[in-house]
């Protein structure tokens, strides 16, 4: 027995989670350009990350899921920035981690409220 993956990904699973659980957010690509988009927005994303057959440590940081359609031709890269609209704190793109069905995972640094 094979898990069927609908033919609209997006439209059928990351649009409506994306409707309960988003957050508005600004987002400003290293060339300037700037797009209201919303993502999913954690604080303190914590991963585990192993280190050999038995050690592990985590890491603790900001990260913010988006849907990659909201972006048209220009995809997020490292070195964007975004705003969290609610707290109006800034951050810049550290990595972007495709997941492969239409949404990344952008791991953040922190800059300031004021740098964008």
């Amino acid at each position: 027995m094979s898990l069927a993956v609908p033919d609209d990904f997006d439209g059928h699973i990351l649009s409506p989670l994306f409707d309960q659980f988003a957050e508005g957010v600004t987002y400003a690509h290293a060339s300037g350009e700037t797009l209201a988009i919303n993502g999913i927005f954690d604080e303190a994303y914590r991963e585990l990350i192993p280190q050999g057959d038995v050690l592990a440590y985590t890491t603790e940081r900001p990260m913010c899921g988006v849907r990659l359609v909201e972006f048209g031709d220009s995809p997020p890269q490292q070195g964007d920035a975004l705003t969290v609209d609610r707290t109006g704190n800034a951050y810049e793109v550290q990595e972007v981690r495709l997941d492969g069905h239409g949404a990344a995972k952008l791991m953040l640094n922190w800059i300031d409220a004021a740098a964008l």
